[in-house]
């Protein structure tokens, strides 16, 4: 689907969905690399067809309004918007 992975500490899978022109999904991109910490992330305006439909399925899954940042830990713990301590206290950092 066309996600990037960034390399850091495993704390469990992290998967930020963000749109390419978004403030806030580019501080938590900027966050979470801070931090130090392995994740994935897709630009979902970037994507087309079947791609961006399953990525929109995939963020309404956690998010039903489908704003952003998403930031999906673990398949569970779903942050949405840039919430700086949230994210670490769910990283445990």
């Amino acid at each position: 689907m066309g996600f990037e992975c960034v390399e850091g500490r495993n704390r469990g899978k992290i998967v930020l969905y963000a749109l390419s022109t978004c403030v806030w999904c580019n501080k938590t991109k900027k966050l979470l690399a801070d931090l130090g910490v392995e994740y994935s992330y897709v630009y979902v305006d970037l994507l087309k067809g079947e791609d961006r439909k399953s990525a929109l399925d995939d963020v309404k899954r956690h998010n039903p309004k489908a704003t952003f940042p998403t930031t999906v830990i673990d398949d569970e713990k779903c942050i949405i918007g840039f919430k700086e301590k949230e994210i670490k206290e769910a990283l445990r950092l």
